[in-house]
């Protein structure tokens, strides 16, 4: 079911469903996360503030048969952790590894394993990095954990 502040995206033949706040040119990040998962549901309910200011934006995907998200089409993966709490941990390597991506047009995307929960401190490492390539940053959430 749509949800007022949601906005049906269409990527690669598949519809999925975007919420966030309004979007001035371009998020600085996207949130790729599975359908009615933890996270789909904790952000519906209380986005943090860089995802209700639009500056992060979130497109939930189908399933399979387990509950992960399916494969994404494209994309250069960069990183992978097994959780959010990763990322407030490892910020410098989140810097680096995205900072070393160099130019492309693929997006870079960073992996999440398994995640209840999506907090602002855990995105802002992903935030500060993104703001310093040109190529789209996406972070993944495979399963809840």
């Amino acid at each position: 079911m749509a949800r007022p502040w949601d906005v049906q995206a269409t990527s690669g033949g598949k519809t999925g469903w975007r919420y966030g706040g309004p979007v001035a040119n371009q998020p600085r990040l996207i949130i790729q996360l599975p359908r009615g998962g933890a996270v789909d549901r904790q952000l519906s309910a209380q986005a943090p503030r860089s995802i209700a200011s639009g500056e992060v934006v979130v497109e939930v995907g189908p399933t399979d048969a387990e509950g992960n998200l399916e494969p994404a089409a494209t994309g250069q993966v960069v990183l992978s952790v097994p959780s959010p709490e990763a990322l407030a941990r490892q910020a410098g390597e989140v810097r680096r590894v995205i900072a070393r991506a160099g130019k492309g047009v693929e997006p870079l995307v960073v992996l999440v394993e398994a995640a209840e929960e999506l907090r602002e401190d855990e995105l802002a490492p992903m935030l500060e990095a993104a703001g310093h390539t040109s190529r789209a940053v996406i972070l993944r959430i495979i399963r809840d954990g």
